[in-house]
């Protein structure tokens, strides 16, 4: 008979939120997997807790999470945890959760603290819906193309950043929304020092200019208005403005991204429609 796996939230900063049955199936559980362990055992100490750890992270999820299948489907019960929130969100543990899944495992969660969604229920932006997007990449042409292609999002999007990245975050983000789009930043969510600055894109800008960034930080930017130009809106301008700039000499690509920052529409809206266009008249 196979064991079963527990996905058990951890504090986000404020150890008073691991909850009283978050508590009870990390002792009950045969062993635990954890993204660092030295930083769980310190979570495990506090609360007086001893259990078997072993190590579950990025570069080792492949190996490790067999390993843990294999266990759990000898009978044992693992409790996932990430050093804080919750487990398989923007995390490895998803790589887990699926192959447990595939082989039949049952799968429990114990909810608790969450640095998304209590930075959005903080920020005073819209909640009734939402996208998650997780940390922006570090290459400068998949960050702006991740990007360009929330330009029209109307929902509410959440990232995550680290403090050192935060100023070149916020300047992407205004040139890509506009400096005028609202923006809720949260940092150091539960612990002593907890702040929350409501302000627009350009004005974080101008905060962070100034004010080093300390924390992690979860940053909560508003949706496109409604009065944002739809996808079909303005494109035959836009096309137009691209043969303009590609009888200047410019690439499809360039000449989308200049005829993007003119209409407000998506570059890739723009790029992807120009290449039709080309292909139709072939």
């Amino acid at each position: 008979m196979s064991g079963k796996l527990y996905l058990v939230a951890t504090p986000i900063g404020n150890l008073g939120d691991l909850s009283p049955r978050a508590a009870d199936t990390l002792r009950q559980c045969d062993f635990i997997a954890a993204e660092d362990t030295r930083v769980t055992l310190k979570l495990l100490n506090h609360f007086e807790i001893k259990r078997p750890l072993v190590s579950y992270y990025e570069h080792n999820r492949a190996s490790s999470g067999e390993k843990i299948l294999a266990r759990i489907l000898e009978g044992e019960t693992c409790a996932l945890v990430t050093d804080a929130g919750m487990p398989a969100v923007s995390d490895p543990g998803e790589d887990l959760v699926r192959i447990c899944a595939a082989a039949g495992v049952e799968i429990l969660v114990v909810p608790g603290a969450c640095a998304a969604v209590s930075a959005l229920a903080l920020s005073g932006l819209p909640t009734g819906r939402f996208t998650f997007e997780g940390f922006l990449s570090t290459a400068k042409k998949s960050r702006s193309d991740h990007l360009d292609e929330l330009r029209e999002e109307r929902r509410t999007m959440i990232f995550l950043e680290a403090p050192h990245k935060l100023r070149a975050t916020l300047s992407d983000m205004a040139e890509a929304f506009g400096p005028d789009r609202r923006v809720s930043i949260s940092r150091e969510l539960t612990k002593i020092h907890e702040e929350t600055l409501r302000l627009t894109l350009g004005e974080a800008v101008s905060h962070f200019e100034t004010t080093p960034p300390k924390g992690e930080f979860v940053i909560v930017v508003e949706g496109a208005p409604e009065s944002s130009p739809a996808a079909g809106a303005g494109l035959p301008e836009a096309l137009a403005a691209v043969s303009r700039y590609r009888d200047g000499g410019l690439s499809v690509k360039d000449a989308a991204k200049r005829a993007s920052e003119e209409s407000g529409i998506s570059k890739k809206t723009i790029y992807d429609a120009a290449l039709k266009a080309a292909r139709d008249t072939e």
